[in-house]
């Protein structure tokens, strides 16, 4: 099989799917979540997701390409590898998983500092998980939004489940990113987390190599 490209991702997506929604805001994405039967309102008017099995970090099926790029920079030791041609494999059935089903598409900055920042672009089949990230990272202005060139992408498909047997996986959840191509891939878990997490990953391994100290921390005040 082929090395299947970002660009290969959105060709893929866009042919297969029935319906692709980019960057809804957060009320129309909300009225979505709902019209789907996907979250409930609380009392309060929050929106209430139940995540199902998992309720949190699935550390045990997250796994990172081994190429040329990762062998001799990865901390192997508290990291499961996963070869370049299980990943394709992997990624290709994921993707067919999406014929037929409305996803939903943001585009959006991770990292304030333009210098280090990312642009990340997440496919998801539903509308919460969009809300979600939405929420988490940072909406570009709309005039950015026309020529937005994404270097990360993400394919977030919870009812995916994967094949141990076929896949090189732990079980029927995975989370597999491949830094080279900066892709991951997300499955067979409703934790909303893993997107943000998978997000951090990438700038844990891009940041020490640019001379930036990664830290697990936010600052919303000043420059």
């Amino acid at each position: 099989m082929s090395t299947i490209t970002r660009a290969d991702v959105n060709s893929k997506i866009k042919s297969l799917a029935a319906n692709l929604s980019f960057n809804d805001k957060a009320p129309k994405l909300v009225e979505k979540a709902l019209s789907r039967n996907e979250v409930e309102l609380s009392a309060d008017g929050a929106v209430v997701a139940t995540t199902g099995q998992h309720t949190g970090r699935s550390a045990n099926d997250k796994f990172i390409v081994d190429d040329k790029l990762t062998h001799d920079t990865v901390w192997w030791d508290n990291a499961k590898a996963m070869t370049p041609e299980k990943f394709d494999v992997l990624l290709a059935d994921m993707l067919a998983s999406a014929e037929g089903k409305d996803l939903f598409v943001q585009q959006l900055y991770a990292g304030a500092d333009v210098s280090q920042q990312l642009n990340v672009e997440v496919f998801t089949e539903n509308a919460w998980h969009a809300l979600f990230i939405r929420n988490l990272l940072i909406r570009p202005a709309l005039n950015a939004l026309s020529d937005f060139d994404a270097n990360v992408t993400i394919v977030h498909m919870p009812s995916f489940k994967a094949d141990p047997a076929r896949h090189g996986t732990r079980s029927e959840t995975v989370i597999a990113l491949d830094f080279s191509r900066n892709m991951v891939v997300i499955g067979g878990t409703f934790y909303a987390g893993e997107i943000k997490k998978s997000v951090f990953s990438l700038f844990n391994f891009d940041a020490p190599q640019n001379g930036v100290l990664p830290m697990h921390c936010s600052a919303n005040i000043g420059e």
